[in-house]
């Protein structure tokens, strides 16, 4: 791997649960690393969903090997917000991750 590739700065949040000043459960975001990370967009794909267009975009985020990210935690660069979708490990020597991720709030 070229470590001259990871050239984005980007968090790894994962989700937990407080409460308000009500008591209400309320879903938080708190960062789990701050890493240097590469951004690939793969596809985008649209289609109509009740008469209104909507868009996926799929991108793959590789970082240097991080133990215990997961599907469900999220990603986050600038104003855009990933969803990890997949975690797929290098197979040889565990150098790197690739984070299979969508795009839920931002620009590509």
């Amino acid at each position: 791997m070229d470590i001259g590739k990871l050239n984005k700065r980007v968090d790894i949040q994962s989700q937990s649960n407080t409460y308000d000043g009500a008591g209400q459960q309320v879903e938080t975001w708190t960062t789990f690393a701050n890493v240097w990370a590469n951004i690939k967009h793969k596809s985008g794909v649209e289609a109509i969903k009740s008469d209104a267009m909507a868009s996926t975009v799929k991108a793959s985020i590789r970082i240097r090997y991080k133990a215990n990210v997961n599907a469900g935690m999220r990603v986050t660069y600038q104003t855009s917000i990933y969803k990890i979708m997949a975690v797929l490990p290098h197979v040889e020597d565990n150098r790197y991750v690739d984070l299979v991720v969508e795009l839920i709030n931002g620009e590509s």
